[in-house]
């Protein structure tokens, strides 16, 4: 399991050991794991060209420590210096003493700053650290430019510059990493759009924090997803194994129930019922499907309902299934056509799915807002409904309700955005639910496994939803061995 914790919680954790150890040795074991993985880039580090683009703050000393390492190794080191007066000074020496140059901000900066960086092997962002606010200032947006306009592999100093550690939103300019090395555990801003995409590779160092047990963040990896999986044991039956109703689909789009049934049958339940118009093209496709025409209330047992892909405009099935005491999945129209107190009064699990159109629509706001703000917008939909929440996306988020920690998915992929893909994923969450996972966790290992499998399925070529359906069973395997 993967962790990210809040800088508030980071800052207390760093108090807490720099209190236990010799002063500046905190900084020196990130300086150390910041020079050896910029080694690893540079591969021969002897001759090799590095500018540091240094701030004020601790981040800035922990790049002057490094490239001092750098330097002593035989490479040629250049600080820009954007605060001299606020440099850190114990770096800034240590840096010359290796044999390091530093340069000021000040008049010809901007000319001498890009043509260092132009000719550079490797940038190292120093520039701001965890407790920035906001995108960067213009001198130090010039800089970030210079770095991406240049050829040189950029590695941020915790988080790249100008992005917000706590919810990976992005409010200005901001520093376009290849590799960032992050130091004691993940941020938020490093799992979460459009933070991520700024960080690039991001790798961990072990500084030696105390973290608690309550993280901000979790991402679920192989292992955990294994151990959360529905193994049917030797007294199993279909009905033991438990059974997912499908009220999906309507006469303009039948192919939504036949997609969210795929996606179910793969999805460890034992059988699947499907009520609705499409019964014929599900029949036709599965005939393993249990159908009904009776409606979800007379359709027969089920241990967890998924409501709304391709509804239309039909909210009678979608009212049925939430007076329904079993865990239920709402998706696509079904959250258009849901009732707010509806989903709030209900006492068993209600799992919602909305993309950032959808979930733009549920808080009246608008789709690049929540693109922007994806954590605070999972969190503050959960709390509105009273329900778990699945945000789609770049990064997908799971919620709960009362708050605690946040899921974000590793797995995704941008082939994935591709029509009906998200029936599937309905399907197979809404499965995960019958076999008796929790909200949070059919949610969480559902967005894992669909993006596996998108990831499967794709090998970098266009895909549909069938494939994506299909490629499960294989992201299946892959996750348990």
């Amino acid at each position: 399991m993967r962790t990210a914790y809040s800088v508030e919680t980071v800052r207390t954790a760093e108090r807490e050991l720099m209190a236990r150890l010799p002063e500046g040795a905190l900084m020196q074991r990130a300086a150390a794991g910041l020079a050896a993985a910029c080694a690893d880039v540079l591969g021969r580090v002897y001759g090799g060209r590095v500018v540091l683009l240094v701030g004020s703050g601790d981040n800035g000393g922990d790049a002057l420590y490094a490239g001092a390492r750098l330097a002593r190794r035989g490479a040629g080191v250049t600080a820009l210096l954007l605060a001299p007066e606020r440099t850190h000074a114990g770096g800034l020496a240590a840096l010359r003493r290796a044999g390091g140059a530093a340069v000021a901000s000040g008049d010809g900066f901007p000319g001498t700053a890009r043509e260092l960086i132009r000719r550079a092997d490797l940038v190292v962002d120093g520039i701001v650290g965890i407790g920035g606010r906001g995108g960067l200032r213009p001198d130090a947006a010039s800089l970030a430019d210079y770095a991406a306009e240049s050829r040189a592999v950029v590695v941020a100093v915790d988080l790249p510059s100008g992005v917000e550690a706590d919810t990976g939103e992005v409010h200005g300019p901001a520093v376009r990493a290849d590799l960032t090395v992050t130091f004691g555990t993940h941020k938020p801003g490093l799992l979460i759009d459009p933070a991520r995409e700024y960080a690039g590779s991001v790798r961990l160092v072990d500084i030696g924090l105390d973290l608690p047990g309550a993280a901000e963040l979790e991402a679920l990896q192989h292992v955990d997803v294994a151990a959360r999986l529905p193994a049917p044991g030797a007294e199993s039956d279909k009905y033991r194994r438990g059974v997912v109703g499908i009220a999906a689909g309507s006469a303009r789009y039948p192919g939504a129930a036949v997609l969210a049934v795929s996606g179910a049958l793969r999805g460890g339940a034992g059988a699947v019922r499907y009520v609705g118009p499409a019964a014929d093209a599900v029949i036709s496709r599965f005939p393993e499907t249990l159908v009904s025409d009776l409606g979800p209330a007379r359709a027969g047992r089920v241990q967890a309902w998924v409501v709304g892909p391709g509804a239309g405009d039909d909210a009678s099935a979608v009212a049925e299934v939430l007076e329904a005491e079993v865990p239920v999945l709402v998706d696509a129209d079904g959250l258009r056509l849901a009732d707010r107190e509806t989903v709030r009064g209900r006492t068993a699990p209600t799992l919602l799915t909305p993309h950032a159109g959808e979930a733009a629509a549920l808080l009246g706001v608008s789709r690049e807002s929540v693109e922007g703000a994806r954590l605070t917008s999972v969190r503050e939909l959960a709390a509105r409904y009273g329900a778990t929440v699945l945000l789609k996306g770049s990064t997908t988020l799971v919620a709960d309700p009362g708050g605690g920690v946040v899921r974000v998915n590793p797995t995704g992929t941008a082939w994935l955005a591709t029509a009906g893909s998200g029936d599937v994923l309905s399907g197979l969450a809404g499965s995960l639910l019958a076999s008796g996972l929790s909200a949070l966790d059919a949610g969480s290992v559902g967005a894992y496994l669909h993006g596996l499998a998108g990831r499967l399925a794709a090998e970098g070529a266009p895909v549909g939803a069938h494939d994506v359906a299909e490629a499960v069973r294989d992201a299946w395997r892959d996750v348990t061995g």
